[in-house]
């Protein structure tokens, strides 16, 4: 089972957006942050990263305004080690 607190607690938010925002809607995301990390919202850290993601090209936009893995997206770390149960 995917222990999304541990994600939203312990990971930058950079990297909780380059795993959920290509499949997950921003009010989505940002309703975590407000269930798990407030001082997220509370700092208003979300939208500054997520506009730096995609103006480093980690992150797009398709024709829809859909958010996408972008020519320069990597996996975050607590992907690849498998942690929080993500398989």
């Amino acid at each position: 089972m995917l222990n999304l607190e541990g994600i939203y607690k312990n990971e930058s938010v950079e990297d909780v957006l380059l795993h959920f925002a290509p499949r997950t809607s921003y009010p989505s995301i940002d309703r975590m942050y407000v269930k798990y990390n407030f001082d997220v919202v509370a700092k208003a850290q979300f939208y500054p990263a997520l506009a730096k993601l995609l103006k480093e090209g980690k992150l797009a936009k398709n024709e829809k305004g859909h958010t996408v893995k972008g020519p320069n997206w990597q996996a975050p770390k607590f992907v690849t080690e498998k942690k929080y149960g993500i398989e």
